[in-house]
């Protein structure tokens, strides 16, 4: 995954002032490169424009999560509303921070917000906890608190987290094309496809893409992610117009999210009505103090660690990170991963964070902010096309994430297996992730590990102060349900 020194620099005026700009050259990339790595980005993560609002909103009052109130969200607003903040927070991560990291509403919290928080308040104040969430982080990075924790992480719990990303990712991408699915069983609760078979035209379509992309990175061919990824489209759309199989709703084994097919049409006009509706405050009120400080501590310590280990992955799957895994501008892409919460609360799509998705167009050669500029930009658009963003299905951007979750799980070889101290920690953090399918949970369980084994061992002076609090914000945080029961919350 290191860059290659292979292109020339532009020699064209504008070219070589963007080259310049982005470091492009001296990141061994070219601009093709990261206008490829840009568009991969985008098609793996356009599936947030359609599930996003699926999510939070409806198209009905009684198909939508109603808050306390019995508010919702409608769909086709906060459709729009997430390709605005996307678009927005992804082209500033390029501009300010040079790095190739996607920004968009995290999957994470936002079904947090939607299944548990608006049992209690609205949705405006449900946002409003989020902006509060975006702020605290925001204080931390500029503060240098959150550089400091990012810092104090050891060298092969970075490289964990890398590999935990990795195995998190093609997990995703295995359940999302449906060849693993569950059985509604305690033991086992996972089986190969449906009924121990791959008989769905959908998990089939999966494979097909796998075997190509797969193909095409074997040959080293240049855009293998977006060739396969485009041309298993096309094969879904030939498909999906032979056999008609229908979405997941009305079947076990239809298309997860969205069928293939030509959309009806181009352009829709954005509906930005959500914007700027949060209630900051409104939660504390409703709810007390207590209880609304400890949903925002929930908030800000998955929003936090999240993006703390999904960066660390995407840095050194980009090879911009250093050897101790922090990367240039990591001060100022904190900040704006940060403001991406705040942004995402304030237009009522929950928080936006960095996503795992952008290892895709890293996977494909993007090493700049040029291709996060690329990536928002057609964010950007979608808003105008959100026809178009239903075009590729869910099962053939998963088979792009398997193929990156493959190459993010080389980085295990930098984990000292010979010592157990290292190991188990470097273990946990890794297996953590995509059996919690939590990227936080596993960096929590990495910490308390490392730190407690290094501590009854002998070896506590080792560890930094930074990390023995941290470990013991992630002991309150996996103890948040007894201690909110004690508290009296929720």
């Amino acid at each position: 995954m290191s860059a290659q020194q292979t292109d020339t620099p532009p020699r064209n005026r504008f070219a070589s002032g963007l080259d310049r700009f982005f470091s492009i050259t001296q990141r061994g990339s070219s601009i093709p490169r990261e206008i490829r790595g840009g568009l991969v980005s985008f098609v793996t993560m356009a599936y947030i424009v359609i599930l996003n609002p699926l999510i939070l909103g409806g198209f009905s009052q009684d198909q939508a999560p109603q808050d306390v109130l019995g508010g919702w969200l409608q769909n086709a607003q906060v459709a729009a509303a997430t390709g605005l903040v996307a678009g927005v927070m992804t082209i500033a991560m390029g501009l300010v921070a040079n790095l190739p990291f996607g920004i968009a509403a995290g999957l994470g919290i936002n079904s947090f917000l939607a299944v548990s928080v608006v049992q209690q308040v609205t949705w405006a104040e449900a946002m409003g906890l989020v902006v509060i969430n975006g702020v605290v982080i925001v204080i931390l990075a500029l503060t240098g608190i959150r550089t400091m924790i990012f810092t104090a992480v050891p060298a092969q719990l970075k490289a964990a987290i890398t590999v935990g990303i990795g195995l998190f990712i093609a997990f995703i991408g295995l359940v999302d094309s449906g060849f693993v699915r569950t059985t509604k069983n305690a033991s086992p609760p996972l089986q190969l496809g449906e009924d121990g078979s791959v008989a769905a035209l959908p998990t089939i379509v999966f494979l097909i893409g796998l075997v190509v992309i797969g193909t095409l990175m074997a040959r080293r061919v240049k855009g293998a992610l977006l060739i396969g990824i485009v041309g298993t489209t096309i094969v879904a759309i030939i498909l999906q117009a032979i056999f008609r199989v229908p979405t997941s709703v009305d079947s076990p084994t239809g298309w997860n999210l969205n069928a293939p097919g030509l959309p009806n049409a181009l352009f829709a006009l954005p509906d930005l009505s959500l914007v700027g509706h949060a209630d900051v405050f409104g939660a504390f009120t409703r709810i007390g103090p207590v209880a609304a400080s400890m949903l925002v501590f929930t908030l800000v310590f998955t929003n936090f660690f999240d993006a703390m280990g999904t960066m660390t992955g995407l840095a050194k799957a980009a090879g911009v990170a250093h050897p101790d895994g922090t990367f240039p501008r990591l001060k100022s892409a904190l900040v704006v991963e940060g403001a991406g919460a705040i942004a995402g609360g304030g237009a009522s799509v929950s928080s936006n964070t960095v996503f795992i998705d952008s290892a895709s167009g890293i996977g494909e050669g993007a090493r700049t902010g040029m291709a996060s500029v690329v990536t928002g930009l057609l964010f950007l658009a979608s808003m105008f096309l959100t026809p178009l963003t239903q075009v590729v299905p869910l099962e053939v951007a998963a088979a792009g994430l398997v193929v990156v979750g493959a190459l993010m799980v080389a980085q295990v070889k930098d984990i000292e297996w010979t010592d157990f101290g290292a190991a188990l920690p470097a273990f946990l953090t890794i297996v953590v992730m995509p059996l919690t399918y939590s990227i936080a949970n596993g960096i929590g369980a990495g910490f308390i590990s490392w730190v407690l084994i290094k501590l009854l061992s002998g070896r506590g002076r080792e560890v930094s102060w930074l990390l023995y609090v941290v470990a013991a914000g992630f002991l309150l945080y996996f103890a948040r349900g007894p201690l909110e029961a004690l508290l009296g919350v929720g």
